[in-house]
């Protein structure tokens, strides 16, 4: 027996949190009758119908690929505008799990992708500041100025045309006065968050790749390869986040 929003998330759709919003909604069945009761409690061989469609909870998969530049995929399971995606290159054994957030097609690096609703839930919510790191390179000379404004914070336009703050990390790796390449480390997920900042300073960037998110970092992967995060890797992602989520509720 196992609660029903973790019988949900165990099949990879969405998250505990969201599948409570979902039986809440009346959108779940459980052997033909809607269920609306949080902390319903289902066996393993239920028959489990959200919003119309049986589900089935799968084995819990992690892994990380080492997007190219001349993939020129976007990061994403579906693109409204008829782009590529990530889901043209990978295995189809594999086209099950889905990306931890996004890559614009213009940036390369680290993608973590996983069947595991709640792992993808915690990295990607606003609220929970998972790091994000980057070696970025920038079309001019970078000054402290420039990197202390990045850090305090200053407004943005998102997708949507709403202005956000946004703020980020900005390590120097090597400076001139023509190019700058540096770590930039962000804690949140505003898309071309990175770009966008340069672009209002002034620069525009010429490379963007990420490098590590959270505990996993691009260490002994190649371009364009794909392999299984090990167990250990898991187990140590998912405490540092356990920590990251403690101290957000403490500091609220």
């Amino acid at each position: 027996m196992q609660r029903l929003n973790k019988y949900i998330a165990s099949s990879g759709i969405c998250s505990r949190r969201k599948a409570d919003e979902l039986i809440l909604e009346g959108k779940v069945s459980v052997n033909g009758k809607v269920v609306t009761e949080l902390g319903f409690q289902v066996v393993s061989h239920a028959k489990v119908v959200v919003d119309g469609e049986l589900i089935k909870p799968q084995k819990q998969e992690y892994s990380i690929t080492r997007r190219r530049t001349v993939a020129n995929k976007i990061t994403t399971s579906d693109d409204e505008k008829g782009r590529k995606t990530i889901y043209d290159v990978i295995p189809p054994e594999l086209k099950h799990l889905k990306p931890v957030g996004r890559l614009d097609k213009d940036s390369t690096g680290l993608i973590i992708m996983t069947n595991d609703g709640d792992l993808i839930n915690q990295m990607t919510h606003p609220s929970i500041k998972i790091p994000k790191t980057y070696i970025v390179t920038i079309n001019g000379k970078l000054t402290p100025t420039d990197g202390e404004k990045m850090f305090n914070g200053f407004e943005i336009e998102t997708d949507t045309g709403e202005k956000k703050m946004a703020y980020a990390e900005v390590l120097p790796i090597d400076i001139t006065n023509k190019a700058s390449t540096l770590q930039v480390v962000l804690y949140q997920g505003i898309n071309r968050q990175i770009r966008k900042m340069f672009a209002i300073l002034g620069f525009e960037v010429t490379s963007l790749k990420r490098i590590q998110h959270a505990t996993i970092t691009l260490e002994g992967i190649k371009k364009g390869q794909i392999k299984p995060l090990k167990p250990k890797q898991v187990k140590e992602l998912k405490m540092v986040i356990a920590k990251i989520i403690k101290k957000a509720e403490k500091d609220a």
